[in-house]
């Protein structure tokens, strides 16, 4: 298993991205999180500053397995703006895998035309900036390659989603049962 990335700007959701993180690494997936700053500390929306595992400019990505974007405002707005993870994104979508969260789907896929014609949800409010997908109101839209979700209350679902997706469904549902996450039945997690 390749690792995977959960990419860090300044004013990132601190539930989505610490909850992701968790639940990945719980499964024993290699998981890491990536500063875009010049900062291994990262501030989030809330004032939670989180120490990176890496900064963005020290870090080789060959063929991560997940690349994880966190929502949050203004933190989804950078990551959309720092160019080098635009091109790591569209690179990635070639043939990797990608989930974002809460207003990343619609600030940061969308305008790269990730989303287009594929179903996908995003924080209530943001749906207008990603009209070429197919808007699903739902908490988490989990398909091969893509994996998107509504927002902080979905940061568990949207992890479990991505386990599911990369060591099977009864992975998930023994992280899931060992956090108390219910109901126990994994196909209700996304």
């Amino acid at each position: 298993m390749n690792t995977s990335y959960i990419f860090l700007a300044e004013g990132f959701e601190e539930i989505e991205a610490l909850t992701t993180l968790d639940v990945m690494r719980r499964a024993g997936m290699d998981v890491k999180t990536i500063s875009i700053t010049d900062s291994h500390d990262v501030t989030g929306a809330h004032g939670i500053t989180v120490k990176a595992d890496q900064l963005y400019k020290d870090t080789d990505f060959i063929t991560p397995e997940w690349l994880v974007i966190p929502g949050g405002m203004p933190g989804a707005e950078n990551l959309s703006k720092f160019a080098p993870l635009n091109t790591l994104l569209i690179n990635q979508a070639l043939s990797g895998k990608i989930a974002a969260i809460c207003a990343a789907p619609a600030v940061v896929l969308a305008p790269l035309g990730m989303l287009n014609n594929l179903e996908a949800t995003c924080y209530p409010g943001f749906e207008k900036k990603m009209d070429k997908a197919v808007f699903r109101d739902t908490p988490v839209v989990a398909l091969d390659r893509l994996i998107t979700a509504n927002g902080p209350a979905a940061a568990m679902r949207f992890a479990l989603a991505i386990v599911a997706n990369s060591m099977g469904d009864g992975v998930a549902q023994e992280v899931g049962s060992g956090m108390l996450f219910y109901p126990r039945n994994v196909n209700v997690y996304f």
